[in-house]
């Protein structure tokens, strides 16, 4: 098989793995920070191209910090 990729499609795929990567990393910091291990794993295995690190991060907002 030959595959071939145009520039904006690479350029897409690396987007989305920095922006998941971004969001992904802030939420299991502050998963292990609020010590909540279910909320680190499933951020970890999931690949939701960031929507469940957005969702944990906006649901978390609002509660009490530690």
């Amino acid at each position: 098989m030959d595959y071939h990729f145009s520039t904006t499609q690479i350029t897409v795929f690396v987007l989305l793995a920095i922006w998941d990567l971004a969001w992904k990393a802030f939420a299991m910091w502050r998963a292990v920070k609020r010590r909540e291990p279910g909320w680190f794993v499933a951020i970890l295995v999931l690949n939701t191209v960031g929507v469940l690190p957005i969702a944990y991060l906006l649901l978390t907002d609002k509660e009490k910090k530690v």
